[in-house]
């Protein structure tokens, strides 16, 4: 593996992210006209609400920084999914969006940063850095798919005609 890899893993990170994704929107675009009531209700019974998605985003974010610094130990519960305040906030909800930003520019730099010649290597028990690099994109996407969903559930009928 090489720097021009790691480039490329950190390139598909911003298009999930931020835009140029080929499949659609990316989870910003996804999030540009959330309120902070859409993001706080439960359209799905059982399901995730777009904030606590938010929040679990980071929170993975967070995870892969922590692995690179030499901290292995798994998310609690309440990390993985943290909760979102009971009174939806739009100032609170600024701070989340925010804090998203902010996590994912942390770990594209660090991925930037990263040796291309150690993607082999372990970060962790479980997976080598590739797969962590690869994956935040796919978790990205895979998350940007739900919010969509809660979107088109919050907003009835002619939000499903788009």
């Amino acid at each position: 593996m090489s720097d021009r890899e790691i480039l490329r893993l950190e390139d598909q990170l911003r298009r999930s992210f931020e835009g140029e994704a080929w499949h659609g929107p990316s989870l910003m675009e996804l999030l540009a006209d959330v309120t902070a009531q859409e993001a706080a209700e439960r359209p799905i019974a059982n399901a995730h609400t777009i904030w606590e998605l938010v929040l679990h985003i980071a929170g993975t974010y967070g995870l892969v920084n922590r692995r690179l610094r030499g901290n292995f130990e798994p998310l609690t519960p309440e990390q993985d999914w943290p909760p979102q305040p009971e009174n939806p906030d739009p100032q609170e909800w600024l701070v989340a969006l925010n804090g998203l930003r902010s996590a994912h520019q942390d770990v594209r730099r660090a991925i930037a940063s990263y040796n291309g010649a150690r993607l082999d290597e372990m970060l962790g028990k479980e997976y080598p850095a590739f797969i962590q690099f690869a994956g935040l994109p796919q978790h990205d996407l895979y998350h940007a798919g739900q919010i969509a969903l809660l979107k088109k559930a919050l907003r009835g009928v002619e939000a499903l005609k788009r």
